[in-house]
């Protein structure tokens, strides 16, 4: 008798044990991201309270516009005095509305034979009319209405605001600033005879930070108001300011302040999450220990208990383990929330209750895992569970019908009306004296339903009818749908479906196209210069050739083989880049420097032409990381082009600048050529904007600048009003 009980105790001990570490490892991961700060002022609730504090101080100081001040600013655009005009319609809807809104009071007055009403109206409605009348006439007369709608929403602002001040409690936080503005010098603080951030910088403060006069440690406030409905008062906004200087949490604030009283607590409780998670990590290391000596699950398998388990159906055992099981995890993870603070969680009894019941818990499903496992070689048992197989069966029946929610419930709905009415029938059968009453609810409730419920079954059919003809390739016009209903919805997939299936035919054809203008435009450059090198190289083979015929000759050869080097080098590099098994080499570059020197090569070629060349350019360098040597040639691609196809006597505009953290290049001239049809073919190989192919172009210079900027993850775009034709390149600028 004392051995078994000897064993129970150990056994119950061995399951506390387990308890606590499991526990502690619970509240390890919930709580972690919580006590491993260094100290509450690195918290996430902490840093909450400092950005309200510093909303407040915005709203309160830095950014206190008067009421004067915020009427005077008021600016009204164009767009405003327009939106108000035509608000409620045009002038001749306005007017129609107007009167009538008022002919019926005034018919109404007639017939009354009340004529003080009657021309009371009239004169209402005709003052208004001269109103709306001056609206559509005079731009001053909708401005000065525009300007009382804003200046109301001033005074509604200041309410707001002033309430938002009210509410706040500076004394709860016992925040100190000093701050100034970066740019004008403007100091604000809540210390007196504060004259410097020194004045605020003590080692006895509990928090103080400090913000820069410049790059990421300045502090930027925004004018904006979370306590504001945008965008109707965004007029209202005031300006960002930056600032510098520093705000603390003096040590010296007051007793109750509440701050201090968190930071007190965040320490005791940090102090106990890390004893407990401590404590629970050698509880696991002992339990691994005591396992070998005291052998726990062979302890629970052989208890003389499991004989009585055994008569438990199969269903039953599984049930309860996963109610088991699932009441465990609810206890084990409700006992851990207490472990950040033991100490408190114990000094009542409700911690020491959710402690006892993980352990009760926890031995529970541990037996009954034992015990189930033992029998998971009996696989009769499993196919004797009738109940597991009836339940998975009912569940994937429940879980397909309902898997779109609205449709089951209709179905189900649509089932219950028809049901009761069967019923009804039969009680009516039975009892003729319910007629009158089941007459009214069929009228009522079931010829709808199966009004409804055929013109469910008609879509349906529609679709069906609708898919078919998709199927076979007839592209019929789409189904018409409304609502957001499941049939609606497969209505509405099924014409996305046949637009995407035009789409892609017509991309289809649009690739087979350029595909055959490929091989036509290789074939045709390639043939040109090799054509001339034959017919010359055949020439060459007269014995009657002179001297100077044959130099003549040499030196066209010369000239086309070089030539068609060119265009066999380009078309293998373009190939290469689409393939993507081109390898850059990219630096640090001065996007400005490399443009100048690209265009310095060719300076000899632009003062023999007609072309004028306007360049603007930043005075600082603006930086990208890029491979210089290729993008050396897109510079290069794009101004040989711009000096082959421009009108002749015309401006070319090339410009850098830097914009919103891009780098921006643009080159602007005027095409001899008309560029008609689809512009973005002109990205695709052996492409040229002279249709006629007379230029010594190859086609692929667009093709190779595109190729090479799509490498460097920049864009190039290609714009054309008439004959301007822009090409714009961005890449991601390296902010200096």
């Amino acid at each position: 008798m004392d051995t078994r009980w000897k064993s129970r105790t150990k056994m119950i001990a061995w399951i506390m044990v387990l308890t606590f570490g499991v526990s502690g490892i619970l509240s390890i991961l919930d709580n972690s991201h919580w006590y491993l700060n260094k100290d509450y002022f690195h918290t996430e609730d902490f840093n909450m309270h400092l950005n309200e504090y510093i909303e407040y101080i915005s709203v309160a100081d830095l950014n206190h516009s008067s009421e004067q001040e915020l009427k005077r600013d008021i600016k009204v655009s164009k767009e405003e005095i327009e939106e108000h005009r035509t608000r409620y319609g045009t002038l001749s809807e306005q007017v129609t509305n107007l009167k009538d809104q008022y002919q019926g009071r005034i018919d109404d007055a007639n017939a009354a034979g009340n004529d003080s009403v009657v021309k009371l109206y009239e004169k209402e409605r005709d003052e208004k009319i001269d109103d709306i009348m001056e609206n559509f006439k005079s731009d001053e007369h909708v401005k000065a209405k525009v300007i009382k709608e804003k200046e109301k929403q001033i005074d509604t602002f200041l309410n707001k605001r002033e309430d938002f001040i009210a509410n706040y409690d500076t004394n709860l936080l016992g925040f100190s600033y000093y701050l100034e503005d970066v740019k004008t010098g403007e100091v604000f603080t809540n210390v007196k005879n504060a004259n410097s951030e020194k004045d605020l910088e003590k080692s006895s403060n509990l928090f103080t930070k400090h913000y820069s006069s410049s790059g990421n440690g300045s502090l930027q406030v925004y004018g904006s108001y979370s306590f504001l409905d945008y965008p109707e008062y965004e007029f209202i906004a005031e300006k960002p300011r930056l600032l510098s200087g520093v705000i603390t949490i003096p040590n010296t604030a007051s007793a109750g302040n509440w701050i201090k009283e968190q930071k007190r607590d965040y320490e005791s409780r940090q102090l106990f999450f890390y004893v407990t998670s401590i404590a629970s990590l050698f509880a696991l290391v002992l339990l691994w220990f005591w396992s070998k000596r005291l052998h726990p699950l062979q302890v629970i398998a052989a208890s003389e208990k499991r004989d009585l388990y055994k008569v438990i159906p199969i269903d039953i055992k599984l049930v309860s383990l996963l109610l088991s099981f699932f009441f465990m995890m609810i206890a084990l993870f409700s006992n851990a929330q207490n472990y950040d603070n033991l100490y408190f969680s114990f000094m009542f009894s409700s911690g020491i209750i959710e402690f006892l019941l993980a352990v009760l818990m926890t031995g529970l499903t541990l037996v009954q895992l034992v015990w189930i496992y033992r029998e998971v070689g009996q696989k009769h048992l499993y196919k004797e569970a009738f109940l597991l197989k009836m339940s998975r069966w009912f569940y994937r029946l429940g879980s397909e019908a309902f898997y779109n929610r609205s449709v089951g419930i209709q179905i189900l709905l649509l089932l219950i009306v028809i049901f009761l009415s069967g019923f009804g029938a039969g009680v009516v059968f039975l009892d003729p004296i319910h007629f009158p009453f089941y007459a009214i609810l069929f009228v009522i409730v079931t010829i709808p339903v199966l009004i409804y419920l055929f013109k469910r079954i008609g879509f349906f059919n529609r679709i069906i009818q609708h898919s078919k003809e998709l199927a076979a390739g007839q592209m019929e016009q789409d189904l018409p749908h409304k609502g957001n209903s499941a049939l609606a919805l497969l209505a509405g997939n099924l014409n996305a479906l046949k637009h995407g299936v035009k789409t892609s035919k017509r991309a289809e054809a649009k690739s087979e196209r350029l595909k055959t203008e490929l091989i036509t435009n290789v074939s045709h450059d390639l043939r040109t210069p090799l054509t001339s090198i034959i017919t010359y190289t055949e020439l060459m083979k007269s014995q009657e050739l002179t001297k100077e015929d044959h130099d003549a000759y040499l030196e066209i050869i010369d000239r086309k083989s070089k030539r068609l080097k060119i265009l066999i080098d380009d078309l293998f590099e373009v190939s290469k880049m689409a393939s993507g098994n081109l390898e850059l080499t990219k630096q640090r570059v001065d996007i400005v420097q490399l443009l100048q020197q690209a265009m310095a090569e060719y300076n000899e070629t632009i003062k023999e032409s007609s072309l004028t060349f306007r360049t603007s350019e930043p005075t600082k360098p603006l930086f990208a990381y890029v491979d210089g040597q290729k993008m050396w040639r897109v510079f290069d691609n794009l101004i040989g082009n711009v000096l082959k196809y421009s009108m002749e006597n015309t401006r070319v505009y090339v410009s850098v600048a830097h914009v919103d953290h891009k780098v921006q290049i643009s080159f602007k001239n005027v095409s001899k050529y008309e560029l008609g049809g689809n512009i973005e073919e002109l990205f695709e190989r052996f492409k040229r904007g002279d249709t006629s192919r007379h230029t010594d172009g190859s086609g692929l210079g667009l093709a190779i600048a595109k190729s090479i900027v799509d490498l460097h993850e920049g864009s190039m775009d290609i714009d054309v009003d008439g004959d301007l034709f822009k090409v714009t390149i961005e890449l991601d600028a390296i902010e200096s």
